[in-house]
């Protein structure tokens, strides 16, 4: 059993991880910390989290914290990050990892030199639906990827994270915020790295600094390309496909861990497999995946070096959106 420190409890630890926490087999949120002290004890008392730390450096100097889980707004992430290496914690981040690939170096650093396991909390890789997926692709029932594309879209008005417009705490908008999810998706399904990236992109009022929609390119190892599209002006989407020489895999809100979806292979017209999967158990596999990597007991599908290329792929993204040119990895 591992025992988790939480830094930064906020709206997704108490929506997503609490739950994935109390379905886990190995895992136990032993304690938090949060911005705002008065919160942090409530969340402790409705959640039955047995520790409220008065800051970060106490959580992770805690003699009851095996792992640290980091679910602070992005601009924290490399303070505590650190802090937990310094402490000798293995270490659990939320994406994106860092504001640039230049923290997510310096985080690796740290992690090496403390001798601790990194992670990144990238669940979608522990859904059933790009599991699938993957599978299907390695057993080549479309033929060779030529195409593929995931679109990621929510309303982002009335959000209790306040800070998601903030540049000084969040990466940026949707693409540092969501289309993380999509480009780390692809790359899963498709087992390829990105060789080039190219971004449109717009900001509008309430965005502010940071962007509301976008569309970004990505040119990969594999020979396939894929467009990933994001925005938080839309109806809840997260559409992911794949387009192969001789068939197509796709699954309509594939990336939701809210309600069972379909993954589809087709054919010109003719629909040729249809299979229901679930992703609500996605956050406890993820959970106990870490635990037992640290465990010594197998391994972990996001390890924090891998989701390096990742931070490269999201710096090139809106360095291509800022200046108006294809970036080259």
């Amino acid at each position: 059993m591992i025992r988790y420190g939480i830094l930064g409890f906020g709206h997704h630890a108490a929506k997503r991880l609490m739950k994935a926490f109390a379905e886990s087999k190995d895992s136990k949120a032993a304690g938090l910390w949060r911005r705002d002290a008065a919160k942090a004890q409530e969340n402790a008392r409705r959640f039955s989290i047995p520790l409220v730390f008065d800051s970060p450096e106490a959580l992770c100097a805690s003699p009851e914290i095996d792992a640290v889980f980091i679910v602070s707004p992005d601009a924290l992430h490399l303070p505590h990050v650190l802090l937990a290496a310094k402490h000798g914690k293995a270490i659990l981040c939320e994406k994106p990892l860092g504001m640039n690939a230049g923290e997510v170096e310096e985080m690796l650093a740290a992690a090496k030199a403390a001798g601790v396991r990194f992670g990144v909390a990238q669940n979608m890789r522990y859904n059933r639906s790009l599991g699938l997926i993957r599978e299907w692709i390695a057993q080549d029932r479309i033929g060779k990827p030529q195409l593929a594309h995931s679109q990621f879209s929510y309303s982002a008005a009335g959000s209790p994270r306040a800070w998601i417009y903030d540049p000084t705490l969040a990466l940026g908008g949707p693409i540092g915020d969501v289309a993380i999810h999509c480009i780390d998706g692809l790359r899963f399904v498709l087992g390829t790295d990105v060789t080039a990236v190219s971004t449109l992109a717009h900001r509008d009022a309430r965005s502010g600094d940071v962007e509301s929609h976008a569309v970004i390119g990505l040119d990969l190892t594999s020979g396939s390309v894929a467009a990933v599209t994001v925005t938080t002006r839309s109806a809840y989407r997260s559409l992911i496909e794949v387009t192969g020489e001789s068939g197509v895999i796709l699954s309509e809100n594939g990336l939701t861990v809210d309600h069972p979806v379909e993954v589809v292979h087709r054919r010109g017209s003719e629909v040729i497999a249809v299979e229901e999967v679930s992703n609500a158990d996605a956050y406890s596999r993820m959970l106990d995946g870490f635990t037992a990597w640290v465990e010594d007991r197998g391994t972990y599908l996001a390890p924090a070096d891998d989701a390096l290329h990742n931070q490269r792929i999201l710096d090139a993204a809106y360095t291509s959106w800022h200046e108006s040119k294809t970036q080259l990895l």
